[in-house]
């Protein structure tokens, strides 16, 4: 389920004050994802020989996949946050260029709803990551324990 724009227009009264701390949080929170990321890829490759297990290796093969895929959604998510920062000024300049600032607000309103759908989707994967893990684990323990 993607969230999508509703039509609100409430980003029209955010101030450039409010958005530059809401680019900010975003790239806090994507920059300890991408630490996260390099935790759970350790993983991977710390469980690997139970990973490639033929009864679980197609959907070790697939949680790799999409977590590859998420590690480069988060770099172009990076990069554009960084770029709609940077162009701050257009909001804070005093001069009056109602289209560029409109712009900008939409641009807003776009990144919004990306990093919302990203940081959803990614909190999915991770769930089901450590889900998988922990179950081949346990799997793990119990044949040790039965030996």
């Amino acid at each position: 389920m993607k969230i999508t724009d509703n039509g609100h227009r409430y980003i029209e009264w955010i101030n450039p004050e409010d958005m530059h701390e809401v680019t900010l949080m975003w790239l806090s929170e994507l920059n300890f994802i991408k630490d996260e990321q390099s935790f759970l890829n350790y993983l991977i490759k710390h469980y690997t020989l139970l990973l490639i297990d033929e009864k679980v290796f197609k959907k070790t093969k697939e949680m790799v996949n999409i977590l590859s895929k998420t590690e480069k959604e988060i770099d172009d998510l990076i990069a554009k946050i960084q770029k709609h920062q940077n162009g701050l000024e257009i909001m804070i300049d005093e001069k009056d260029e109602l289209d560029l600032e409109k712009q900008y607000r939409n641009k807003h309103r776009e990144l919004i709803l990306e990093t919302t759908n990203y940081f959803r989707d990614y909190r999915a994967l991770k769930t089901k990551l450590f889900d998988f893990i922990s179950t081949i684990l346990k799997k793990e323990k119990n044949k040790r324990l039965l030996n």
